[in-house]
């Protein structure tokens, strides 16, 4: 596997959801999908309410060095229904972080997250060869942190004061990992989802 394969936001298809790369002209697509605040919650970052600030959020993401960013692509209605990233990125470690993601309200509970959690996770292991996939939460984002857990992520532990929120108040950060020895067990977790 070459190191650059790892920085390739590759396509990647499924029932629920394309994974296709970020590009500009998502930016209406992420105006759409932005209806609702509390999505945006424990983000770094506020809705984009114009598209001018969708713009400029595509335009962030696309910014960071070393960030693969996909469009989260509603299956059925061909709309965007988010932003997911993998970043930090370590090809000598084989390690790798997922987040930066958020999914407009419309497409919670759709399949839509999961599916694109079991194709981020099995293009990691099984195609980039990595050992090691992690998370890094805030630790009241309660929703984000169950549903990291449902799929049978291991808890490492709490960054204290990790990260300034955008309110200004220091964030605590739940550290979450599945490693290759037990990415079978979690695969399984995430097709018996899809299929209830």
């Amino acid at each position: 596997m070459r190191p650059s394969q790892w920085y390739e936001a590759q396509d990647m298809f499924g029932d629920h959801v394309t994974l296709t790369q970020l590009r500009p002209h998502h930016a209406e697509g992420v105006l759409a999908a932005s209806e609702d605040d509390s999505v945006f919650r424990w983000m770094s970052f506020d809705r984009p309410e114009t598209l001018t600030e969708a713009e400029s959020l595509v335009a962030r993401y696309l910014a960071v060095p070393g960030v693969n960013a996909w469009a989260q692509m509603d299956t059925k209605s061909g709309d965007l229904a988010g932003i997911t990233t993998y970043y930090d990125i370590n090809p000598e470690r084989r390690s790798l972080l997922i987040g930066v993601t958020w999914l407009g309200e419309r497409f919670q509970r759709t399949g839509i997250n999961t599916e694109s959690k079991l194709m981020l996770l099995t293009h990691a292991f099984d195609t980039l060869g990595a050992v090691r996939v992690a998370w890094e939460i805030d630790e009241r984002n309660e929703q984000s942190r169950a549903a990291i857990e449902r799929i049978g992520a291991t808890k490492e532990g709490l960054l204290r004061k990790h990260k300034p929120r955008k309110d200004g108040s220091w964030r605590n950060t739940v550290l979450y990992s599945v490693i290759d020895d037990e990415w079978p067990e979690v695969r399984t977790a995430l097709r018996t989802a899809l299929d209830r």
